[in-house]
């Protein structure tokens, strides 16, 4: 199957640890994050994976290389602009056309059992799927029928729009969609899947949940860094 990994962030949230080095490249008990990344997709069928770069490509293409390292064909899009999470799919749209896809943010480490994700987004006929997990406060808010159908999607909402918002339920960086998605991202300038394609599909009627099972941290503070190393060192992720 097929997937993308998104790349092309600056990762300023971490500082000095990001001046020189793409987010994904940061090291976990001396494996860059997106060795993890690449070879957890490989071990759940995504063995066709577009990376897209932007900030020091060079060292994204120097470790990866065409991805057989991994068991895994890689091909990569370049960003002379960064376009967002959903400009950097349309930029390959093509690449996407003849089935359901993964779109995974490159800074995100997991050991969710992506089987289940495909299995779950299948049997409900959904546009498009997106793994949850519950924290509260996060940039996004997802309200969840019984169904996991999602009802609603809140994307950085204000205090104002959160009140009377009852649930906990974010999401996790983590996607499977179905092509007629790439239809819905706007084609020009930089587009983001939360702010700019989930409203659509959640007024489809076709915009589902997936709940998180096992690890998952988004590593994008110093702290989120070292407690992911230790979630390496610990067997969580491999």
């Amino acid at each position: 199957m097929k997937a993308m990994v998104l790349c092309a962030g600056f990762g300023t949230r971490l500082g000095a640890l990001t001046r020189e080095t793409p987010k994904p490249m940061l090291l976990l008990a001396g494996r860059p994050v997106l060795d993890y990344v690449l070879r957890h997709l490989a071990r759940h069928g995504f063995d066709d994976i577009v990376v897209n770069l932007h900030f020091r490509p060079e060292m994204i293409r120097d470790y990866c290389g065409d991805g057989s390292r991994f068991g895994v064909k890689l091909t990569y899009s370049y960003e002379a602009e960064p376009l967002g999470t959903a400009g950097a799919v349309r930029a390959v749209a093509d690449h996407f056309r003849g089935g359901p896809f993964l779109v995974q943010y490159g800074d995100v480490l997991t050991a969710h059992d992506l089987g289940a994700l495909r299995a779950a987004h299948a049997a409900r006929g959904a546009l498009a799927t997106i793994l949850t997990h519950r924290r509260a406060g996060s940039n996004s808010v997802v309200v969840v029928g019984a169904d996991e159908r999602v009802e609603r999607f809140l994307e950085r909402p204000t205090e104002e729009e959160r009140r009377g918002v009852d649930s906990d339920r974010v999401f996790s960086g983590v996607l499977l969609a179905e092509p007629d998605v790439l239809d819905l991202i706007p084609l020009t300038g930089p587009r983001d899947f939360p702010r700019d394609v989930f409203p659509a599909v959640v007024g489809a009627g076709r915009l589902y949940a997936h709940p998180l099972n096992g690890y998952r941290c988004a590593i994008d503070s110093p702290e989120r860094l070292a407690a992911a190393e230790a979630a390496v060192r610990d067997g969580l992720v491999g």
